[in-house]
């Protein structure tokens, strides 16, 4: 997840730089020109009131700070309202002290009045501890957001690997009875089978676990398992699959088309005359178009297993969860066939 613009260290180093860079000349933005009548004695008036201005805007800076990283974490959040305002009261009176002192030091010819640091340097303080505090304020709601975002990915992330995880054993007891079968035939396609078998486990237990797959990789996985069942079935089912890809490149959520033809074969075999699985697949332009059907008989009592129903289920919320708005999934039964039809777009 990339973070917003704005939340970037090196784009709040600019801002904190830009404020305090404003807030620095905004005094000699406002301050009329003056002639040169008032002889050298004005020049070396107004060079220590310049540097009476930048000793004093550095206290406010280390007050800006203070507050945010200190005052307010330390005694705002901890109900410590009486102590605040004690240290904002004992923060005026030592910028009163410092701006008392250095005025002495570097301005020859005038007398100090404390009214005029009040007149002048209170409103300018109460600014100072409210953009402060505003500071602080957002700094943390932009934070709690942040881990909030972050919370949810990780959510996400441990969800998916959950449903993952009840895909591959539900395929795994599905393709041994295929070779449970085969063995029982003596079958000479047998040998290849296992050997098909072996390459189906080696992709799901050291592929399937990054984020996305290459495309080629999930399809080159799902036409061995739709092999593997056409030699158990043989022509017992018709088994009728087409897949086309003209694009190249693109990645997917890995186990994810896998449950839809599980699914097919599961209801669509046994006691259904003349069953019929039908599998499509097209790649274009970074769209893909997904179909499967087969038969089914309302009537047939299937037997109930504790898997069963388990992968439509984690495939739709896997969508969810992965593509969002991103992909449609229709499944509809109508006059003895149940149907899937899935639009994903890859981009």
């Amino acid at each position: 997840m990339n973070d917003e613009w704005y939340t970037k260290k090196w784009v709040v180093l600019c801002l904190h730089i830009l404020f305090w860079g404003l807030f620095f000349v905004f005094p000699y933005m406002l301050r009329p020109v003056m002639d040169d009548e008032a002889g050298p004695h004005r020049l070396i008036d107004d060079r220590g009131f310049h540097y009476l201005h930048l000793l004093n805007n550095l206290m406010r800076m280390l007050l800006f700070y203070a507050n945010a990283f200190l005052f307010i974490p330390k005694l705002i959040y901890r109900k410590k309202y009486i102590g605040y305002m004690l240290v904002l009261m004992a923060a005026l009176c030592i910028m009163l002290a410092w701006d008392h002192l250095f005025f002495t030091l570097l301005i020859s010819g005038l007398t100090y009045k404390t009214w005029n640091f009040f007149v002048f340097n209170l409103p300018v303080f109460i600014f100072i501890i409210v953009a402060s505090a505003a500071f602080r304020m957002i700094r943390d709601r932009m934070e709690a957001r942040q881990r909030a975002k972050e919370q949810e990915t990780e959510h996400l992330r441990t969800e998916l690997a959950f449903l993952r995880s009840q895909v591959s054993p539900h395929f795994m007891f599905n393709v041994l009875n295929n070779m449970v079968a085969l063995a029982r035939k003596k079958s000479d396609v047998l040998e290849p089978s296992l050997i098909r078998l072996s390459s189906l486990l080696r992709y799901m237990l050291y592929e399937t676990h990054a984020d996305k797959v290459l495309l080629e990789k999930e399809i080159e996985y799902l036409e061995s398992y739709i092999e593997l069942q056409r030699q158990r079935f043989g022509k017992k089912v018709k088994i009728a699959a087409c897949i086309q890809q003209r694009d190249y490149g693109y990645t997917i959520e890995p186990m994810l088309l896998i449950p839809f033809v599980e699914n097919a074969f599961k209801h669509g075999t046994g006691l259904i005359p003349d069953a019929q699985i039908s599998v499509h697949l097209t790649v274009q332009a970074g769209s893909l178009e997904f179909s499967v059907s087969n038969r089914y008989n309302d009537r047939a009592q299937e037997p109930k297993d504790k898997t069963a129903g388990i992968g439509l289920a984690n495939v739709r919320r896997r969508l969810n969860l992965s593509y969002g708005n991103n992909h449609t999934l229709t499944i509809d039964k109508k006059d003895g066939v149940f149907t899937i039809l899935l639009h994903l777009n890859l981009h």
